[in-house]
């Protein structure tokens, strides 16, 4: 990953029987904040529209997946408006 000029977005583990060094803990914490900003989406996602990609080919499931996204920003779009409109 790192000749391509990627970095890993996966959590590290504690070492076993030592405590965790900071740096760890720091880069964990930074990884946190996403997974919180985007983690509400992939869950409603999978329990409203019931994503569960079973396809073959790359084709179908970015299709499957941009509907999914379209249906999610239509909801959320309509819940902010309602909420908009009684306030």
């Amino acid at each position: 990953m790192k000749k391509k000029g990627f970095v890993s977005k996966v959590h590290r583990k504690k070492p076993e029987l030592k405590p965790m060094p900071q740096y760890i803990r720091r880069s964990n914490a930074r990884k946190s904040v996403i997974r919180f900003l985007v983690g509400h989406v992939f869950a409603d996602q999978k329990s409203q529209t019931g994503l569960f990609v079973r396809t073959v080919g790359i084709t179908w499931d970015t299709m499957r997946i941009g509907l999914a996204n379209i249906v999610y920003n239509m909801r959320r779009f309509l819940f902010l408006e309602r909420l908009n409109t009684v306030t």
